[in-house]
């Protein structure tokens, strides 16, 4: 791939169809632009529709001839999840790219509506159950791509089988990692289910490196971070982070440059922090074949979506 891959190069997308969940605002939001910019059709799949609508008006705004659509989803129920994929259907016959992007990171313990962690829940779980839903869509549309949004939080996280929803002792952080770590683990299992199985869709996943978007000021709000964790944030943001329109393009890439593999983790190029994209070694348990199975049976069971290819 090239070193200085940018917004520059994603190819005319005119004619193609694009779900984006949590597209209002940090990456959905920038990848919304982007790739209207380029001619998608771009769904805007977003839990709050007033701020979604907002979104769309300053997106629109900056791209004129967008074609956006906001439509109502909340990671946060299957019962929402399994309401958009039916509209979803209804109007559309074809779908090239979908962005698991919506994602809650590093909150006090909560559930979902189904019972679920909600980090888990919202992260993997539903994403799990939105993709299993639109496969038919995404199976029959040539050249398709599914690109789940993990975070540098996958390096080190690990999949806790005994206490998949933190009952019995929970760390935020580790619940993130965890969440992001089975993002990751479920593009590199679809893919490679879809590859068997003979079909051209392929999946992978990206991390945006150090960006500071509205997640971290979410997390730091409701968690009641302590002074040391907002101290880190204020000091070394400025020092290190980059801007979101760099952020972002790990996932534009994975989602639509030419080159782009399934099944390869992408994140940017310098100390895997900042920088253009680049293919990355994430973690040793998206190697375990054991590790993806299990979480994709436990996935399956839990949002009772079978996939079938």
């Amino acid at each position: 791939m090239s070193d200085k891959w940018t917004q520059a190069d994603i190819p005319d997308l005119a004619g193609k169809v694009v779900v984006i969940t949590g597209a209002n605002s940090g990456l959905g939001l920038e990848s919304t632009k982007a790739l209207a910019a380029k001619g998608a059709t771009v769904v805007m799949a977003c839990r709050n529709l007033d701020k979604a609508q907002q979104a769309q008006a300053a997106v629109q705004q900056r791209v004129p001839q967008a074609k956006l659509e906001v439509m109502a989803l909340d990671n946060a129920s299957l019962a929402s999840v399994r309401a958009f994929a039916g509209a979803f259907q209804e109007k559309y016959s074809r779908l090239d790219i979908l962005l698991n992007n919506a994602g809650v990171m590093a909150i006090p313990r909560a559930e979902t509506e189904d019972g679920f962690e909600m980090q888990l829940g919202v992260n993997h779980l539903a994403h799990f159950a939105l993709t299993g839903l639109l496969l038919d869509r995404l199976m029959s549309t040539p050249g398709a791509r599914v690109h789940s949004t993990a975070s540098s939080a996958a390096f080190n996280g690990s999949i806790n089988f005994n206490d998949l929803m933190g009952e019995k002792a929970y760390g935020r952080w580790t619940a993130y990692g965890q969440s992001k770590l089975a993002n990751a683990a479920f593009a590199t299992e679809l893919n490679r289910r879809l590859q068997a199985a003979g079909h051209d869709t392929i999946a992978n996943a990206s991390h945006p490196g150090f960006v500071r978007t509205n997640l971290q000021t979410n997390s730091l709000n409701q968690s009641g971070a302590p002074f040391l964790e907002r101290l880190l944030y204020g000091m070394t943001g400025p020092l290190l982070a980059h801007d979101i329109s760099m952020g972002v393009l790990p996932p534009l890439y994975a989602a639509t440059a030419p080159r782009a593999k399934g099944g390869v983790f992408y994140g940017p190029k310098t100390f895997r922090m900042r920088g253009y994209p680049a293919e990355q070694r994430c973690n040793d348990a998206l190697e375990d074949t054991a590790v993806l199975q299990r979480l994709w049976a436990i996935s399956e069971e839990l949002t009772g979506i079978p996939y079938s290819f």
